[in-house]
Protein backbone atom coordinates (compact mmCIF):
# COMPACT_ATOMS: atom_id res chain seq x y z
CA UNK A 1 0.00 0.00 0.00
CA UNK A 2 2.71 2.46 0.89
CA UNK A 3 6.34 2.51 1.90
CA UNK A 4 7.27 4.04 5.22
CA UNK A 5 10.71 5.43 5.81
CA UNK A 6 12.77 5.01 8.94
CA UNK A 7 13.11 7.91 11.30
CA UNK A 8 15.21 8.36 14.40
CA UNK A 9 13.32 9.99 17.26
CA UNK A 10 16.19 11.84 18.88
CA UNK A 11 15.66 15.47 17.91
CA UNK A 12 14.45 17.56 20.86
CA UNK A 13 11.09 19.29 21.02
CA UNK A 14 11.00 22.99 21.81
CA UNK A 15 10.17 23.60 25.45
CA UNK A 16 7.74 26.39 26.33
CA UNK A 17 9.07 29.61 27.81
CA UNK A 18 9.06 29.31 31.59
CA UNK A 19 8.87 32.18 34.00
CA UNK A 20 11.47 32.32 36.76
CA UNK A 21 9.12 31.71 39.68
CA UNK A 22 7.37 28.92 41.52
CA UNK A 23 4.61 28.82 38.97
CA UNK A 24 7.24 28.38 36.31
CA UNK A 25 8.60 25.33 38.14
CA UNK A 26 5.19 23.76 38.00
CA UNK A 27 5.02 24.49 34.25
CA UNK A 28 8.43 22.93 33.71
CA UNK A 29 7.38 19.80 35.57
CA UNK A 30 4.17 19.57 33.54
CA UNK A 31 6.08 20.06 30.28
CA UNK A 32 8.58 17.33 31.16
CA UNK A 33 5.83 14.93 32.13
CA UNK A 34 4.04 15.67 28.87
CA UNK A 35 7.19 14.98 26.90
CA UNK A 36 7.65 11.67 28.68
CA UNK A 37 4.35 10.56 27.18
CA UNK A 38 5.17 11.85 23.69
CA UNK A 39 8.87 11.19 23.37
CA UNK A 40 8.45 9.67 19.92
CA UNK A 41 6.84 12.71 18.34
CA UNK A 42 10.22 14.09 17.23
CA UNK A 43 11.80 13.38 13.92
CA UNK A 44 15.09 13.71 12.15
CA UNK A 45 15.25 15.09 8.67
CA UNK A 46 14.82 12.34 6.06
CA UNK A 47 17.91 10.95 4.38
CA UNK A 48 18.55 10.19 0.72
CA UNK A 49 18.94 6.50 1.57
CA UNK A 50 15.44 6.40 3.04
CA UNK A 51 13.95 8.02 -0.05
CA UNK A 52 15.74 5.42 -2.18
CA UNK A 53 14.10 2.62 -0.15
CA UNK A 54 10.66 4.18 -0.71
CA UNK A 55 11.23 4.46 -4.46
CA UNK A 56 12.65 0.93 -4.65
CA UNK A 57 9.61 -0.48 -2.86
CA UNK A 58 7.22 1.32 -5.21
CA UNK A 59 9.18 0.16 -8.26
CA UNK A 60 9.18 -3.45 -7.09
CA UNK A 61 5.45 -3.36 -6.47
CA UNK A 62 4.68 -1.82 -9.85
CA UNK A 63 6.83 -4.31 -11.76
CA UNK A 64 5.37 -7.29 -9.86
CA UNK A 65 1.80 -6.20 -10.55
CA UNK A 66 2.49 -5.51 -14.25
CA UNK A 67 3.99 -8.99 -14.73
CA UNK A 68 1.08 -10.66 -12.91
CA UNK A 69 -1.44 -8.58 -14.86
CA UNK A 70 0.14 -9.62 -18.17
CA UNK A 71 -0.09 -13.30 -17.18
CA UNK A 72 -3.71 -13.01 -16.02
CA UNK A 73 -4.93 -11.02 -19.03
CA UNK A 74 -3.27 -13.48 -21.40
CA UNK A 75 -4.82 -16.45 -19.57
CA UNK A 76 -8.23 -14.73 -19.51
CA UNK A 77 -8.18 -14.13 -23.27
CA UNK A 78 -7.43 -17.82 -23.94
CA UNK A 79 -9.77 -19.28 -21.33
CA UNK A 80 -12.92 -21.04 -22.49
CA UNK A 81 -14.18 -22.50 -19.19
CA UNK A 82 -16.66 -20.12 -17.57
CA UNK A 83 -15.69 -20.93 -13.97
CA UNK A 84 -12.03 -20.33 -14.70
CA UNK A 85 -12.84 -17.12 -16.60
CA UNK A 86 -14.80 -15.81 -13.59
CA UNK A 87 -11.90 -16.56 -11.28
CA UNK A 88 -9.47 -14.79 -13.64
CA UNK A 89 -11.80 -11.77 -13.77
CA UNK A 90 -11.67 -11.49 -9.97
CA UNK A 91 -7.91 -12.08 -9.94
CA UNK A 92 -7.25 -9.46 -12.61
CA UNK A 93 -9.38 -6.93 -10.72
CA UNK A 94 -7.47 -7.72 -7.54
CA UNK A 95 -4.10 -7.14 -9.22
CA UNK A 96 -5.29 -3.85 -10.76
CA UNK A 97 -6.58 -2.68 -7.39
CA UNK A 98 -3.33 -3.71 -5.70
CA UNK A 99 -1.34 -1.83 -8.32
CA UNK A 100 -3.31 1.40 -7.92
CA UNK A 101 -3.29 0.96 -4.14
CA UNK A 102 0.48 0.74 -4.22
CA UNK A 103 1.06 3.76 -6.45
CA UNK A 104 -1.34 6.38 -5.04
CA UNK A 105 -0.60 6.07 -1.29
CA UNK A 106 3.06 5.41 -2.06
CA UNK A 107 3.34 8.65 -4.05
CA UNK A 108 1.73 10.62 -1.21
CA UNK A 109 4.06 9.05 1.34
CA UNK A 110 7.04 9.85 -0.87
CA UNK A 111 5.87 13.46 -1.12
CA UNK A 112 5.59 13.67 2.67
CA UNK A 113 8.99 12.09 3.00
CA UNK A 114 10.73 14.45 0.60
CA UNK A 115 9.07 17.47 2.21
CA UNK A 116 10.46 16.50 5.62
CA UNK A 117 7.39 14.71 7.05
CA UNK A 118 4.69 16.25 9.19
CA UNK A 119 6.10 18.36 11.99
CA UNK A 120 5.52 17.18 15.57
CA UNK A 121 2.89 19.84 16.18
CA UNK A 122 0.83 18.47 13.29
CA UNK A 123 0.81 14.87 14.49
CA UNK A 124 -2.69 13.86 15.63
CA UNK A 125 -4.08 16.59 13.36
CA UNK A 126 -5.20 16.46 9.75
CA UNK A 127 -5.33 18.33 6.45
CA UNK A 128 -6.64 17.64 2.96
CA UNK A 129 -3.76 15.41 1.92
CA UNK A 130 -3.93 13.47 5.18
CA UNK A 131 -7.64 12.88 4.67
CA UNK A 132 -7.03 11.57 1.15
CA UNK A 133 -4.10 9.39 2.22
CA UNK A 134 -6.01 7.95 5.17
CA UNK A 135 -9.04 7.25 3.01
CA UNK A 136 -6.83 5.61 0.39
CA UNK A 137 -5.31 3.34 3.00
CA UNK A 138 -8.71 2.22 4.22
CA UNK A 139 -10.13 1.78 0.71
CA UNK A 140 -7.16 -0.08 -0.77
CA UNK A 141 -6.89 -2.09 2.43
CA UNK A 142 -10.46 -3.37 2.43
CA UNK A 143 -10.73 -4.01 -1.32
CA UNK A 144 -8.17 -6.87 -1.49
CA UNK A 145 -9.59 -8.45 1.65
CA UNK A 146 -13.15 -8.30 0.29
CA UNK A 147 -12.04 -9.65 -3.09
CA UNK A 148 -10.09 -12.50 -1.53
CA UNK A 149 -13.20 -13.41 0.47
CA UNK A 150 -15.45 -13.27 -2.61
CA UNK A 151 -13.03 -15.36 -4.66
CA UNK A 152 -12.81 -17.99 -1.90
CA UNK A 153 -16.61 -18.16 -1.60
CA UNK A 154 -17.02 -18.45 -5.38
CA UNK A 155 -14.48 -21.28 -5.58
CA UNK A 156 -16.02 -23.08 -2.60
CA UNK A 157 -19.39 -23.05 -4.37
CA UNK A 158 -17.76 -24.22 -7.60
CA UNK A 159 -15.99 -27.14 -5.93
CA UNK A 160 -18.79 -28.32 -3.63
CA UNK A 161 -21.85 -27.45 -5.75
CA UNK A 162 -20.73 -27.25 -9.41
CA UNK A 163 -24.24 -27.39 -10.87
CA UNK A 164 -25.50 -24.61 -8.61
CA UNK A 165 -22.37 -22.63 -9.38
CA UNK A 166 -22.88 -22.92 -13.13
CA UNK A 167 -26.44 -21.59 -12.81
CA UNK A 168 -25.67 -18.75 -10.38
CA UNK A 169 -22.22 -17.43 -11.26
CA UNK A 170 -21.88 -15.48 -14.51
CA UNK A 171 -19.48 -12.82 -15.74
CA UNK A 172 -22.18 -10.18 -15.40
CA UNK A 173 -22.88 -11.10 -11.79
CA UNK A 174 -19.16 -11.23 -11.07
CA UNK A 175 -18.80 -7.66 -12.37
CA UNK A 176 -21.75 -6.59 -10.21
CA UNK A 177 -20.08 -8.22 -7.20
CA UNK A 178 -16.84 -6.35 -7.91
CA UNK A 179 -18.75 -3.07 -8.15
CA UNK A 180 -20.41 -3.75 -4.80
CA UNK A 181 -17.02 -4.52 -3.23
CA UNK A 182 -15.48 -1.26 -4.47
CA UNK A 183 -18.58 0.70 -3.39
CA UNK A 184 -18.60 -0.88 0.08
CA UNK A 185 -14.90 -0.15 0.63
CA UNK A 186 -15.36 3.42 -0.61
CA UNK A 187 -18.32 3.93 1.72
CA UNK A 188 -16.23 2.91 4.73
CA UNK A 189 -13.31 5.09 3.65
CA UNK A 190 -15.58 8.16 3.31
CA UNK A 191 -17.14 7.88 6.78
CA UNK A 192 -14.86 10.59 8.25
CA UNK A 193 -16.34 13.02 5.72
CA UNK A 194 -19.57 12.66 7.70
CA UNK A 195 -17.81 13.08 11.06
CA UNK A 196 -17.99 9.34 11.70
CA UNK A 197 -14.36 8.87 12.65
CA UNK A 198 -11.26 10.80 11.63
CA UNK A 199 -7.85 10.45 9.97
CA UNK A 200 -4.68 11.88 11.50
CA UNK A 201 -0.95 11.90 10.84
CA UNK A 202 0.71 8.95 12.50
CA UNK A 203 4.17 8.46 13.95
CA UNK A 204 6.67 9.17 12.39
CA UNK A 205 4.66 11.75 10.42
CA UNK A 206 4.91 10.07 7.00
CA UNK A 207 1.48 8.45 6.84
CA UNK A 208 -2.13 8.98 7.86
CA UNK A 209 -4.60 6.55 9.30
CA UNK A 210 -7.63 6.34 11.57
CA UNK A 211 -7.16 8.15 14.88
CA UNK A 212 -6.22 5.42 17.36
CA UNK A 213 -3.70 6.81 19.83
CA UNK A 214 -4.85 10.12 21.32
CA UNK A 215 -8.04 12.10 21.89
CA UNK A 216 -10.07 9.13 20.68
CA UNK A 217 -13.83 9.40 20.87
CA UNK A 218 -16.67 6.94 20.54
CA UNK A 219 -16.86 7.48 16.77
CA UNK A 220 -13.13 6.74 16.41
CA UNK A 221 -13.51 3.49 18.32
CA UNK A 222 -16.53 2.55 16.19
CA UNK A 223 -14.63 3.38 13.00
CA UNK A 224 -11.64 1.23 13.95
CA UNK A 225 -13.92 -1.61 15.07
CA UNK A 226 -15.76 -1.43 11.74
CA UNK A 227 -12.55 -1.37 9.67
CA UNK A 228 -10.76 -4.10 11.61
CA UNK A 229 -13.92 -6.15 12.04
CA UNK A 230 -14.66 -6.19 8.31
CA UNK A 231 -11.05 -7.07 7.51
CA UNK A 232 -10.77 -9.88 10.05
CA UNK A 233 -14.21 -11.23 9.10
CA UNK A 234 -13.16 -11.36 5.44
CA UNK A 235 -10.02 -13.30 6.35
CA UNK A 236 -12.04 -15.70 8.52
CA UNK A 237 -14.60 -16.38 5.77
CA UNK A 238 -11.81 -16.91 3.22
CA UNK A 239 -10.11 -19.36 5.61
CA UNK A 240 -13.30 -21.39 6.07
CA UNK A 241 -14.14 -21.45 2.34
CA UNK A 242 -10.61 -22.38 1.26
CA UNK A 243 -10.44 -25.11 3.88
CA UNK A 244 -13.71 -26.62 2.63
CA UNK A 245 -12.55 -26.38 -1.00
CA UNK A 246 -9.18 -27.93 -0.24
CA UNK A 247 -10.59 -30.82 1.78
CA UNK A 248 -13.22 -31.50 -0.88
CA UNK A 249 -10.56 -31.75 -3.58
CA UNK A 250 -8.29 -33.93 -1.42
CA UNK A 251 -11.08 -36.39 -0.58
CA UNK A 252 -12.18 -36.50 -4.23
CA UNK A 253 -8.61 -37.26 -5.29
CA UNK A 254 -8.17 -39.98 -2.68
CA UNK A 255 -11.43 -41.67 -3.73
CA UNK A 256 -10.40 -41.66 -7.37
CA UNK A 257 -9.44 -44.96 -8.87
CA UNK A 258 -5.80 -45.19 -10.06
CA UNK A 259 -5.54 -44.79 -13.80
CA UNK A 260 -8.67 -42.67 -14.15
CA UNK A 261 -8.32 -39.06 -15.22
CA UNK A 262 -10.44 -36.04 -14.43
CA UNK A 263 -8.57 -33.15 -15.98
CA UNK A 264 -11.36 -30.73 -15.13
CA UNK A 265 -10.36 -30.96 -11.48
CA UNK A 266 -6.91 -29.63 -12.33
CA UNK A 267 -8.43 -26.19 -12.85
CA UNK A 268 -9.96 -26.32 -9.38
CA UNK A 269 -6.65 -27.43 -7.86
CA UNK A 270 -4.79 -24.53 -9.43
CA UNK A 271 -7.38 -21.96 -8.34
CA UNK A 272 -7.60 -23.25 -4.76
CA UNK A 273 -3.81 -23.31 -4.44
CA UNK A 274 -3.69 -19.69 -5.59
CA UNK A 275 -6.49 -18.72 -3.21
CA UNK A 276 -4.65 -20.31 -0.30
CA UNK A 277 -1.58 -18.31 -1.30
CA UNK A 278 -3.62 -15.09 -1.37
CA UNK A 279 -5.19 -15.90 2.00
CA UNK A 280 -1.87 -16.68 3.70
CA UNK A 281 -0.32 -13.50 2.28
CA UNK A 282 -3.27 -11.38 3.45
CA UNK A 283 -3.27 -12.93 6.91
CA UNK A 284 0.45 -12.31 7.41
CA UNK A 285 0.40 -8.80 5.99
CA UNK A 286 -2.92 -7.43 7.24
CA UNK A 287 -3.74 -9.19 10.52
CA UNK A 288 -1.09 -7.26 12.54
CA UNK A 289 -2.40 -3.82 11.49
CA UNK A 290 -6.03 -4.82 12.04
CA UNK A 291 -5.28 -6.24 15.50
CA UNK A 292 -2.85 -3.51 16.55
CA UNK A 293 -5.38 -0.86 15.55
CA UNK A 294 -8.03 -2.44 17.77
CA UNK A 295 -5.61 -2.76 20.67
CA UNK A 296 -4.40 0.84 20.35
CA UNK A 297 -7.81 2.50 20.12
CA UNK A 298 -9.25 0.49 23.02
CA UNK A 299 -6.35 1.36 25.33
CA UNK A 300 -6.41 4.98 24.20
CA UNK A 301 -10.16 5.36 24.71
CA UNK A 302 -10.12 3.70 28.14
CA UNK A 303 -7.15 5.83 29.22
CA UNK A 304 -4.94 2.84 29.97
CA UNK A 305 -2.33 3.57 27.32
CA UNK A 306 -0.26 5.68 29.74
CA UNK A 307 3.49 5.30 29.33
CA UNK A 308 2.94 2.64 26.65
CA UNK A 309 2.20 5.23 23.96
CA UNK A 310 5.55 4.74 22.25
CA UNK A 311 5.01 0.97 22.34
CA UNK A 312 1.68 1.22 20.51
CA UNK A 313 3.13 3.73 18.05
CA UNK A 314 5.81 1.18 17.22
CA UNK A 315 3.17 -1.54 16.77
CA UNK A 316 1.19 0.62 14.35
CA UNK A 317 4.30 1.41 12.27
CA UNK A 318 5.19 -2.29 12.15
CA UNK A 319 1.63 -3.14 11.14
CA UNK A 320 1.47 -0.68 8.25
CA UNK A 321 4.90 -1.75 6.98
CA UNK A 322 3.70 -5.35 6.85
CA UNK A 323 0.49 -4.27 5.11
CA UNK A 324 2.65 -2.53 2.49
CA UNK A 325 4.05 -5.89 1.43
CA UNK A 326 0.61 -7.26 0.57
CA UNK A 327 0.52 -5.41 -2.76
CA UNK A 328 4.05 -6.61 -3.55
CA UNK A 329 3.53 -10.28 -2.64
CA UNK A 330 0.01 -10.80 -4.03
CA UNK A 331 1.14 -10.70 -7.70
CA UNK A 332 3.75 -13.39 -7.06
CA UNK A 333 0.97 -15.77 -6.07
CA UNK A 334 -0.21 -15.73 -9.69
CA UNK A 335 3.33 -15.67 -11.07
CA UNK A 336 4.63 -18.65 -9.07
CA UNK A 337 1.51 -20.74 -8.39
CA UNK A 338 0.46 -21.39 -11.97
CA UNK A 339 -0.12 -24.96 -13.09
CA UNK A 340 2.96 -24.85 -15.30
CA UNK A 341 5.09 -24.03 -12.26
CA UNK A 342 3.16 -26.36 -9.93
CA UNK A 343 3.67 -29.25 -12.35
CA UNK A 344 7.42 -28.68 -12.40
CA UNK A 345 7.55 -28.43 -8.60
CA UNK A 346 5.56 -31.66 -8.32
CA UNK A 347 7.88 -33.52 -10.68
CA UNK A 348 10.98 -32.32 -8.85
CA UNK A 349 9.53 -33.17 -5.43
CA UNK A 350 8.34 -36.60 -6.60
CA UNK A 351 11.73 -37.37 -8.11
CA UNK A 352 13.63 -36.25 -5.02
CA UNK A 353 11.40 -37.90 -2.44
CA UNK A 354 10.78 -41.12 -4.37
CA UNK A 355 7.04 -40.95 -4.00
CA UNK A 356 6.25 -43.43 -6.76
CA UNK A 357 3.91 -46.16 -5.63
CA UNK A 358 2.74 -44.29 -2.53
CA UNK A 359 -0.64 -42.70 -1.95
CA UNK A 360 0.75 -39.42 -3.23
CA UNK A 361 1.22 -41.15 -6.55
CA UNK A 362 -2.45 -40.48 -7.18
CA UNK A 363 -1.57 -36.85 -7.71
CA UNK A 364 -0.12 -37.47 -11.15
CA UNK A 365 1.59 -34.73 -13.13
CA UNK A 366 -1.54 -34.71 -15.29
CA UNK A 367 -3.22 -32.97 -12.35
CA UNK A 368 -1.40 -29.85 -13.43
CA UNK A 369 -1.53 -29.77 -17.24
CA UNK A 370 -1.02 -26.52 -18.98
CA UNK A 371 -4.37 -24.72 -19.12
CA UNK A 372 -3.76 -23.78 -22.72
CA UNK A 373 -1.72 -25.48 -25.41
CA UNK A 374 -0.11 -22.16 -26.17
CA UNK A 375 0.79 -21.57 -22.55
CA UNK A 376 4.43 -20.73 -22.11
CA UNK A 377 6.42 -19.47 -19.19
CA UNK A 378 6.11 -15.74 -19.15
CA UNK A 379 8.48 -15.49 -16.21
Amino acid sequence: MLALSHYNSSAPLLLPHVANDSGGKVEVRAAVEGLSHHENLTFEEPTAGGAFIVILSMTLGIISNIVALFILVNAYSLQRRRSKATFLLFATSLVITDSIGHVIPGALVLRLYLSGAARPQYVNSSDGMCQFLGGSMVFFGLCPLFMGCAMAAERCLGVTKPLLHSSLVTKRRAKICLSIIWLAALSVALLPCFQLGSYTYQEPGTWCFIKVLSDTKEVDVAFVVLFSGLGLASLAVALVCNTISGLTLVFARLRRQPGSHHSAKSHDIEMVVQLVGIMVTSCICWSPLLIFGLMSVIHSYTGTIGHSLSYYETLMVMGVRLATWNQILDPWVYILLRRTVLRKIYLIAKCQAGLRGTILGRWEPSSFPSSEKNDVDQV
